[in-house]
């Protein structure tokens, strides 16, 4: 069976996955780009956007794992776009007519709307169901490749309440925001259910990542 994997969910040393005031101009709130600062500077970032140069090291070989072996994503609602995007019905997420992703992006909201076909393969599906029943589809639509568990914090923390990650890779930066959504609230003993690794990298930024031990 495919896993369910997160990769590269950065997060504050206070624990928030994003900051307070979430809005089309502020995509992470107050946090802005500081907790991905160390991803963008990698050689991963760099060659996605078809520039030179890049940070090599143990945050260019987490951030390269962002595009190893997904068939599918998941992501919440607060991924796709600001507060209140399903207003608007001509919202297409926030990443232009191509999205990164191309692969089927199943997108958990209460008021889900017909699917999106974007270019490059990406198509977006609104779904409003238990996370078991929106990893089930996800997994159909893999077709036997993994699917990533996009964020943002609060679908990934369901999700691990639920019991149905199998590998998350989670990058603690530096810095203290106080206030915006946490990841980890409600997840006591998590630790119970995972191995836990810790890489410190030179940037400043811990790597942590969890595997699922045998369920």
């Amino acid at each position: 069976m495919s896993a369910l994997r997160v990769n590269n969910l950065a997060i504050s040393l206070d624990g928030f996955a994003t900051g307070d005031g979430q809005s089309l101009e502020a995509p992470f709130g107050h946090a802005g780009e500081r907790l991905h600062e160390w991803y963008v500077s990698t050689r991963f970032f760099h060659a996605q956007d078809g520039l030179p140069g890049g940070t090599l090291g143990v945050d260019n070989a987490f951030a390269e794992q962002h595009e190893q072996g997904f068939g599918a994503e998941i992501m919440g609602a607060g991924k796709f776009g600001p507060p209140n995007w399903q207003d608007d019905p001509d919202w297409k997420g926030w990443w232009g007519p191509n999205p990164p992703f191309h692969t089927p992006v199943f997108v958990v909201t209460h008021r889900p709307r017909p699917s999106i076909e974007m270019d490059g393969g990406t198509t977006y599906h609104f779904v409003d169901a238990a996370p078991s029943e929106v990893l089930e589809q996800a997994r159909q639509a893999a077709d036997g490749a993994d699917v990533r568990l996009g964020g943002g914090p609060t679908v990934v923390r369901e999700f691990l309440t639920a019991g149905l990650v199998d590998y998350m890779h989670v990058a603690q930066v530096p810095i203290l925001l106080g206030r915006g959504v946490r990841l980890w609230d409600g997840l006591e003993s998590l630790e119970d259910a995972f191995d836990i690794e810790v890489v410190s990298s030179p940037s400043g930024v811990t790597h942590l990542t969890f595997v699922a031990k045998p369920r």
